[in-house]
């Protein structure tokens, strides 16, 4: 007499100690990748900035706060790994790590900590991992992190079209109750007059952003919103006014409001990878940024430079109007 079928038991899960960069537009671009390990069959462990965990909430992924002192993220680092031990007696036999920084002193506390680690042959780190492979020059940066998981899955594929950042029951309720308590309806404009950082030495910071905002974006009868970070507050109140201000607005409650949202305008800076990587429309403003290396990903992305045969300057920027192109351009596909 045959007996029930009974299915095999899911293989366990392999636990994989992640160590994440430090930018948002960086840990955005590595979504897909991380993603990818998830389905392999990796229990990601994630080591990052305190905001990441906010940003990845989405996908489950536990995220364990980066400690400022190197002594104390050796110690995060060993704990993790005797956690992985005991689930994973074979954790200790294989690469069990990832480190998506190139520093030396993030692969030194990899090794440090114990743990065999995959990265980048980079400023002389190769012996602190447990595997160095090449870090490929003039490739996007999604690339980039896309080619270490071809490395630890040792098996080569096109990286998806799109991130599909996903956002959390919670966060989406956050920004639904955000918009009701400022009469936002879904459909505004959002924008990031801001930009973190520099390229090489340069602001990344679009000069006509102010008047564009102010003259332009209210034409089109939608409500333009600004998220202004810490810091950030005075001058968005200061040079945006007329748009919405909402100060204090937590990462993940900021990708459900762009998921909501018919356009983003922004510079080169995080919240426009995550424009891209919930699926919204993206005019992103390029000054000295290089768009092959760092331009937002996505199907829906704009990429807005200066004209060829712009006038010589310390930084060529695009003009107002070919901005505004670009954001009717956007809102002609109706989202």
């Amino acid at each position: 007499m045959p007996t029930d079928y009974v299915p095999p038991m899911p293989a366990p899960r392999r636990p994989l100690i992640v160590r994440l960069r430090n930018w948002v537009g960086d840990v955005t671009l590595a979504v897909p990748m991380l993603q990818r390990l998830d389905d392999a069959g990796y229990a990601l462990q994630l080591v990052g900035k305190g905001w990441a965990k906010e940003l990845l909430a989405g996908h489950g992924w536990p995220v364990h706060g980066l400690p400022a002192g190197t002594r104390e993220r050796i110690a995060l680092l060993r704990r993790l790994r005797a956690e992985a031990l005991a689930a994973d007696p074979g954790f200790g036999r294989r690469l069990n790590a990832l480190c998506l920084p190139d520093s030396f002193s993030s692969a030194l506390e990899f090794r440090l900590a114990g743990l065999r680690a995959l990265g980048h042959a980079w400023e002389g780190r190769s012996l602190l991992l447990g595997r160095a492979v090449p870090r490929q020059r003039g490739v996007h940066e999604l690339r980039v992190y896309w080619q270490l998981g071809d490395a630890l899955l040792q098996a080569s594929a096109e990286p998806p079209a799109q991130i599909g950042l996903r956002i959390s029951a919670a966060h989406a309720e956050a920004a639904r109750a955000l918009r009701a308590a400022h009469g936002l309806a879904p459909g505004s404009i959002f924008i990031c007059p801001f930009a973190g950082g520099t390229w090489s030495g340069e602001d990344k910071t679009w000069p006509a952003f102010p008047e564009f905002a102010a003259q332009v974006l209210p034409r089109y009868g939608r409500a333009v919103v600004v998220c202004p970070g810490p810091g950030e507050e005075a001058e968005a109140q200061a040079l945006f006014g007329n748009a919405t201000v909402l100060p204090g607005v937590k990462l993940g409650t900021y990708a459900a409001l762009l998921q909501e949202a018919a356009l983003m305008v922004s510079n080169d800076t995080g919240p426009g990878h995550m424009a891209a990587a919930v699926g919204t429309p993206l005019v992103s403003v390029m000054g000295p940024s290089d768009p092959r290396l760092w331009q937002p990903w996505g199907p829906g992305v704009q990429v807005v430079q200066a004209a060829p045969g712009a006038a010589a300057g310390a930084v060529a920027w695009p003009s107002p109007g070919q901005v505004q192109a670009a954001v009717e351009r956007a809102l002609a596909q109706g989202r």
